[in-house]
């Protein structure tokens, strides 16, 4: 069954460099949705896709690409999109 997830991630992210791997992991796992960086300096992606994918994805989250640190991550279930791909939002 398709689920929506918000993540909030904070920390050492990078710039764009996070928000670039969270879509290339998130097209290899075969989810949908958005990465957009927040003026506060964190990263709100809104994902969606199977369970099993979107656990892999949010595990993927708790450390990121090399050359980040995560400091914190928030996790809360969002209303489905029905996003038809993964953009990277400015």
């Amino acid at each position: 069954m398709k689920k929506n997830l918000i993540i909030r991630i904070s920390g050492q992210l990078g710039g764009t460099l996070f928000r670039q791997a969270a879509r290339q992991r998130a097209e290899k796992l075969g989810l949908t949705g958005t990465a957009r960086n927040q003026s506060n300096g964190e990263l709100r992606i809104e994902v969606e896709g199977e369970e099993e994918a979107l656990q892999t994805f949010q595990t993927w989250c708790q450390t990121g690409p090399e050359g980040t640190q995560v400091d914190h991550v928030e996790v809360m279930d969002g209303p489905l999109q029905e996003f038809d791909r993964f953009m990277e939002m400015r």
